[in-house]
């Protein structure tokens, strides 16, 4: 499944501290989250046609 990333891990490291700290319940994986942002902005999609592998698409779009 790795081909559903669109970072490398060295960009997400990079990026790991600009991400909001968890509080309480536990966040979904961010790396997810970015990579399904990512895909739905470079195809054109709107956010319900986000693949599910992603996570729910009402996630990605209030991320």
């Amino acid at each position: 499944m790795s081909d559903l990333f669109w970072l490398t891990d060295e960009q997400i490291e990079r990026l790991r501290p600009f991400f909001p700290k968890s509080h309480g319940r536990p966040r979904v994986d961010d790396r997810w989250m970015l990579s399904g942002i990512v895909f739905v902005n470079r195809n054109g999609l709107r956010w319900r046609d986000a693949p599910s592998a992603y996570g729910p698409h009402k996630t990605l779009y209030n991320r």
